[in-house]
């Protein structure tokens, strides 16, 4: 028999979760996705070549993937509220140092360090963590979807509001103002306090060793990670290059930003859609799909003109496939091993995702300050995507023996 869902506080309902978390997602991924706007202008102020930019931002993205198995396991163990409220301080506090460097030491701690720890814990993984604990299995697919789809609504909202204020008062006043709307993370933590529900206890006191045990000799958890970590490397290089990358076409920086936006609509509804999909059918063959478009669409948009059609065209497309894989690899680590230690698991599958995006924006970097030019980039990233196709085919999605006994 499935365990009834219980709730120890009327108020957290999961309504309430779902709104708070996407709030959180919104914030904390919307401004991390506006840092691109700042590459050009920053570096080109300080006198800096761009893999200096670029390494920040990848230790970033490595920082926040080593980070979050332990920020999960705090929260697993302690509950998320705590956490999340931390590290909401923790990226204003970040954001703002942003607004401060002057070398590139200061960008590395301060975009890479501080704000790459504060993500661990305001970001997809522990959010929807707790989203997905908030809920019975039947609507967990439809609400993990609704959380990725909200959460990513934040680079349609935040990239252009960035811009905005990049075009009025620079840099270093754009990147205060974005700090101080990243503390309003910190009091949307107490509506995410609530620790596990009865949801996440599948009748066994399992412990987080056992889990982490459990997952590391399944083959269908390396594949997860292995394929996150090529989502990383898209995800990360289009991010932090695309808008240089459309400057040195000849268009105008503001094309930079709406394209970032325009990945955002799409993302939108990819994730929605994802979420919708992986309640009714595999998961692991719709993340095959995924990644095998993603591949397509790269290569399509590497051998066109690149053109202001082509440009928008693709962000488009690319966003519609962004990050629709965050609801169904994050839904199969829930199916397979059930929610419990799910913001641990699902830590270290990101993890594989942050070494890819590591990897995406220094490979990025320093490829274009070699040669001049991002093309290799790219297509090593239509070989990642076919690779990670393959990858997911044959993971095994039945819950684990335990599990599966539990719920007979």
């Amino acid at each position: 028999m499935a365990p009834r869902v219980t709730h120890r506080s009327s108020w957290r309902t999961p309504i309430v979760v779902l709104v708070c978390g996407t709030v959180v997602l919104l914030l904390s991924f919307g401004i991390r996705s506006s840092f691109g706007l700042f590459l050009q202008p920053l570096t080109d102020d300080l006198g800096w070549g761009r893999e200096g930019f670029a390494f920040a931002i990848a230790v970033q993205v490595l920082v926040w993937g080593l980070a979050q198995p332990f920020a999960g396991a705090v929260a697993d163990k302690y509950g998320s509220g705590r956490v999340i409220a931390l590290c909401g301080a923790m990226y204003a506090f970040g954001v703002y140092l942003m607004s401060q460097v002057t070398t590139p030491f200061d960008l590395v701690f301060s975009a890479g360090f501080v704000v790459g720890i504060a993500l661990s814990g305001t970001a997809f993984p522990l959010v929807l963590a707790v989203i997905g604990r908030s809920v019975s299995e039947r609507r967990r697919s439809l609400f993990l979807g609704l959380g990725a789809a909200g959460g990513s609504s934040g680079q349609l909202l935040m990239v252009p509001l960035g811009q905005a204020f990049l075009s009025a008062y620079g840099w270093v006043t754009a990147l205060a103002l974005l700090a101080a709307l990243s503390f309003a993370m910190v009091p949307l933590a107490a509506a995410l306090a609530r620790p596990a529900t009865g949801a996440a206890r599948i009748e066994d006191e399992q412990t987080l060793r056992e889990a982490v045990r459990e997952a590391s000799v399944h083959g269908g958890f390396w594949y997860l990670t292995a394929g996150f970590f090529v989502c990383g490397f898209h995800v990360f290089f289009i991010a932090t290059h695309l808008p240089a990358f459309i400057v040195d076409k000849g268009a105008a920086p503001a094309l930079g930003a709406t394209a970032l936006a325009l990945i955002g609509l799409g993302n939108i509804a990819g994730s929605y859609i994802s979420g919708v999909l992986g309640g009714r059918y595999s998961k692991k063959y719709l993340l095959s799909g995924l990644y095998f478009v993603r591949s397509v669409v790269i290569a399509i948009f590497v051998l066109v003109p690149v053109s202001d059609v082509s440009i928008l065209a693709f962000s488009l497309a690319i966003g519609v496939l962004w990050l629709s894989t965050v609801p169904l690899t994050s839904g199969l680590v829930a199916q397979i091993f059930g929610v419990r230690y799910m913001a641990t698991l699902f830590g270290i599958v990101f993890l594989g995702h942050q070494v890819g995006g590591f990897l995406g924006v220094w490979l990025g970097g320093y490829i274009y300050d070699a040669v001049g030019s991002y093309d290799a980039v790219w297509w090593i990233s239509v070989a990642l995507g076919v690779a990670a196709a393959i990858l997911h085919w044959p993971i095994n999605e039945q819950p684990v023996p335990r599990l599966a006994m539990a719920r007979d």
